[in-house]
């Protein structure tokens, strides 16, 4: 699925425009194998929940879909059961815009932020545009695109 996404309807992939930080990683398991397109390395969180993953951006970027490969197969407890997406310009004023639940994951999961030509676009606020997303009920090891 990521080259269906990476490929399809004029979409890029906006993640290299960002900096990436993590609430908790463990050892050899933190951003840089969360983002290296190597389904053999992932991110492993090491802490209390929620489990975030934040993303800024230093200028104002429409988001229309997050990605994440999840496997219940290889992470059982691992593996999220909610995920929430939240946006703002800052840290301290993000707000919960999605919130999706999933049950035993295979492969890549799609959260869409636009569903249509009507409804409103999802922004990270220029400056310090903030995105994170809120990983819970179980430890967590995934892939983001």
């Amino acid at each position: 699925m990521a080259d269906a996404i990476r490929d399809g309807d004029g979409r890029r992939e906006v993640g290299d425009d960002a900096m990436w930080s993590l609430s908790s990683a463990k050892p050899g398991n933190g951003v840089d194998q969360l983002r290296d397109n190597n389904m053999d390395t992932y991110w492993q969180s090491d802490g209390v929940q929620p489990h975030l993953i934040n993303i800024q951006f230093s200028r104002k970027m429409a988001i229309k879909e997050v990605a994440l490969y999840l496997d219940y197969k290889l992470d059982e407890s691992y593996t999220p059961k909610k995920i929430a997406v939240r946006s703002g310009s800052t840290v301290h004023d993000l707000k919960e815009i999605h919130v999706q639940h999933i049950a035993e994951p295979n492969g890549w999961i799609s959260i869409p932020l636009h569903t249509d030509e009507g409804s409103e676009q999802v922004y990270c606020i220029g400056g310090d545009g903030f995105c994170c997303l809120t990983l819970a009920d179980g430890r967590l090891c995934c892939y983001v695109w």
